[in-house]
């Protein structure tokens, strides 16, 4: 399956739309089923160092900062969408396009969850570029790019009463997903510079640890 992008419906819609709302609930479902938030949870406490903060790319509606925040992790946020109400008052939250964001130098550490399948070869090549320069942690968590994938998700999706949106997302997402070390060769992450693993899961997840080298 070559990688593609299309256009995704939620995109295209208001932020208070029903028919956003909705995939915006579903898109919890999925991370729960997935297990995202759980894994970035295990993951980043480990590596970041007391006193970082971590910027979070597609920070949506803050659900897994405020998570990660109970476990002690400093989270700052990156988004079109405004501020949400409960964000924490301590942190930042940076309403921008993350492709043109202009303070990632301010951030050893990055996550991003289910955003960079948005991007573009190009886009992803000048996004890492940019982070190469101040991080030293990249934690991603994306679709994995399978037709098992796909198959899995019109499975599961009437489980949990996903609406038209978010099956059509999904397909579109899982279609511009990642596999093997696609996504540290798109982002330009040197096997001399850094140490990246990647791997997938049964439930369709696709997750990439970039370490810088010493």
């Amino acid at each position: 399956m070559p990688r593609t992008l299309q256009p995704e419906l939620l995109d295209s819609l208001p932020p208070e739309h029903p028919d956003a709302l909705h995939s915006r609930r579903d898109l919890r479902w999925i991370n729960r089923i997935m297990g995202n938030h759980r894994w970035f949870t295990r993951t980043l406490p480990r590596y970041v160092h007391s006193g970082e903060c971590v910027l979070e790319l597609g920070a949506g509606s803050g659900e897994l900062g405020q998570r990660l925040a109970t476990h002690r992790v400093c989270v700052d946020g990156l988004d079109f969408a405004p501020r949400p109400a409960h964000w924490p008052a301590a942190q930042a939250w940076h309403a921008s396009d993350l492709r043109y964001f202009t303070a990632y130098d301010r951030y050893p550490a990055v996550l991003a969850n289910l955003i960079l399948h948005h991007l573009t070869d190009r886009e992803l090549a000048d996004l890492g570029d940019t982070l190469a320069r101040s991080a030293r942690i990249i934690v991603a968590c994306e679709p994995h790019r399978s037709r098992r994938s796909q198959s899995l998700f019109a499975l599961v999706s009437p489980l949990f009463g996903a609406n038209h949106v978010t099956r059509h997302d999904a397909h579109v997402s899982i279609a511009a997903g990642f596999r093997g070390d696609e996504l540290p060769r798109a982002l330009g992450l040197t096997p001399a510079a850094w140490d990246c693993h990647c791997a997938t899961t049964a439930l369709g997840a696709y997750r990439m640890l970039a370490l810088r080298r010493s």
